[in-house]
């Protein structure tokens, strides 16, 4: 089956309505441990008249070798990107999706920062449910797209930069917990991660709300 490579035909026709876009898309809802991570891009109608990222596409598609060089290529792509996030206990206190509302939320303040407005923008959110407009604290206008990931350059863009960071957070903590190898599942649920769970026990980096022994392999 032929790989699609997302192009910004969508993004072109949005910013005839709409000064800025802002492409969200989240990494690691269904991981058993770890912070969930959203990127997010800024898209103006400059940056959609340049060429596409080169290897540019949805993070699943992108082999892990290759991931950091298109995200660096990404990020110099946009004119402003960000990853926000969600810790384990943040998950544990107030449910997945809201978790990701709040990773969704910091995406967007730290991108916009100084230079760009969210309240005037359009949100490109990846799948078909907006689980960012009820906890941000400002005004958001929000197109939730199915697929967008694999089709929209600006949300692959902010998937492949919320991979690449959360990856690498994941590298980093596995050093301290080695019986989980989270180096090599991310904190999703492979066999050696849940055996690991069954001989050692919940770290604090798991969600402990959930019901993790029973788990099914994700992967």
């Amino acid at each position: 089956m032929a790989v699609v490579e997302p192009d910004l035909r969508l993004e072109r026709r949005l910013l005839r309505e709409h000064s800025v876009l802002i492409a969200l898309d989240e990494v690691g809802r269904g991981a058993l441990a770890g912070p969930v991570a959203v990127g997010a891009t800024v898209i103006d109608a400059a940056a959609a008249r340049r060429r596409v990222p080169h290897g540019l596409r949805d993070s699943k598609l992108v082999p892990e070798r290759r991931r950091p060089e298109v995200a660096e290529r990404a990020s110099a792509w946009a004119p402003a990107s960000a990853v926000g996030w969600a810790e384990s206990t943040e998950v544990d206190e107030v449910g997945i999706m809201r978790a990701l509302g709040l990773a969704a939320s910091r995406a967007i303040l730290a991108a916009c920062g100084d230079g760009w407005d969210p309240s005037a923008a359009l949100v490109i959110l990846d799948g078909n449910h907006d689980y960012v407009s009820a906890v941000h604290p400002g005004p958001l206008t929000v197109r939730s797209i199915v697929k967008a990931d694999r089709d929209c350059a600006s949300v692959a863009a902010a998937s492949l930069l919320a991979k690449v960071a959360r990856d690498a957070i994941m590298v980093e903590l596995a050093g301290g917990y080695p019986e989980y190898q989270w180096e090599r599942n991310k904190g999703y649920a492979s066999a050696e991660h849940r055996e690991a769970i069954r001989r050692r026990g919940l770290t604090p980096h798991h969600r402990a709300s959930w019901s993790i022994a029973e788990a099914p392999t994700l992967f």
